[in-house]
């Protein structure tokens, strides 16, 4: 599984000043084109534009216009895989816009156990958002980080423990494996110990992959999240270059 990342431009209300809703919704579904047209099997959309974000719930218009974007892309591409992932750890949002939108998974940056990070102390709630997941009445799969990027844990932690927890115990569908910022290589030695603890969950790795390691990680696992390197010279501020997209879809398939 190949998933691209739409990176959502500042929202209206956000920290920091948005063109409108007209012109982020354009930039999406132009970055949209290009990952569909580029090969990828599914995408995410996140509200990365929106930092500094909260360590709460997001307002109700990011999950509105969440919604809004993901259904647009599920009637103009339904072969995609489409996923939601409401920054910081809004998953009970990212689930509504995900339920009302067709889509079909979610991303939830802290699903088990409890992480510090720039937003401060982020804890996941499986119990309640798998209950919301059943009430809502939809597939969607959960796929959950194992100690996700920028954070660390409030504690010692063994990483092959949290993943069993949050695989085995939190019910996610698939575990995510990142480095330990946007755009910075997993290691590879923590994907194996995540595989030994859980050999099987589906183990998807969430950041950091180019074009020279994706061959490699294509038989380490069974999905890559690649966002920073699909873009214009890499530059995530830059709109998803369509042949960039091309030649890490066929990096990643042979």
């Amino acid at each position: 599984m190949f998933v691209g990342m739409i990176h959502l431009q500042s929202l209206p209300a956000g920290p920091r000043p948005s063109e409108g809703f007209a012109r982020v919704m354009r930039a999406a579904m132009e970055d949209a084109q290009a990952l569909a047209e580029g090969g990828v099997d599914g995408l995410i959309l996140e509200n990365f534009g929106d930092a500094p974000f909260p360590a709460g719930p997001v307002e109700p218009h990011v999950v509105a216009f969440a919604a809004i974007v993901a259904a647009r892309v599920k009637d103009l591409y339904p072969r995609l895989h489409v996923g939601v992932n409401l920054l910081r750890n809004d998953v009970y949002g990212a689930m509504g816009a995900a339920a009302a939108a067709g889509a079909d998974f979610v991303r939830v940056n802290v699903h088990a156990g409890a992480m510090l990070t720039d937003q401060g102390i982020l804890q996941g709630d499986a119990h309640r958002s798998l209950r919301y997941r059943r009430e809502l009445g939809v597939p969607l799969r959960v796929a959950a980080d194992v100690l996700v990027k920028h954070a660390v844990p409030l504690g010692p932690v063994e990483l092959g423990s949290i993943a069993a927890d949050t695989y085995r115990r939190g019910g996610a569908d698939m575990l995510v494996v990142t480095g330990q910022g946007t755009g910075h290589g997993a290691d590879p030695a923590r994907v194996e110990i995540v595989r030994a603890a859980v050999p099987e969950a589906p183990i998807w790795v969430g950041s950091g992959v180019t074009l020279e390691s994706a061959r490699m990680w294509r038989r380490l696992v069974q999905g890559a999240i690649v966002g920073t390197a699909l873009h214009q010279d890499g530059n995530i501020a830059l709109p998803i270059d369509r042949e960039r997209v091309r030649a890490m879809v066929a990096a990643w398939t042979e």
